[in-house]
């Protein structure tokens, strides 16, 4: 009898032991993918930034898509290749300005 409570505490413990390190597991993987991504500025849809801008003191109230003030979380290396991509946030163009450069 006394043998049988052993062998159960036993096997409980290792199966918590399995989870705690599986629980760890995913966590740590949860941090790494977290870390591999970047700002990426003048990409936005409208309503869909991830930061404060001027303007606007909170994520998803930019009602201009592009923003190139504003940016959203994409994974490290692909603003680079994004059409108006941007690591780092530009000046709002003038409608002056916008006009002359099409």
């Amino acid at each position: 009898m006394q043998a049988q409570t052993i062998l159960s505490s036993a096997l409980l413990s290792l199966l918590a032991a399995g989870a705690l390190g599986a629980a760890s597991t995913a966590h740590a993987a949860d941090k790494m993918a977290a870390s591999a991504t970047q700002k990426c500025y003048g990409v936005n849809a409208a309503m869909k930034n991830d930061c404060q801008s001027p303007g606007h003191s909170c994520a998803g109230q930019d009602s201009k898509a592009r923003d190139p003030q504003a940016f959203v979380a994409v994974p490290a290396g692909l603003c680079a290749k994004l059409d108006g991509g941007s690591l780092q946030a530009q000046a709002a163009m003038s409608h002056d300005a916008m006009m002359k450069k099409s």
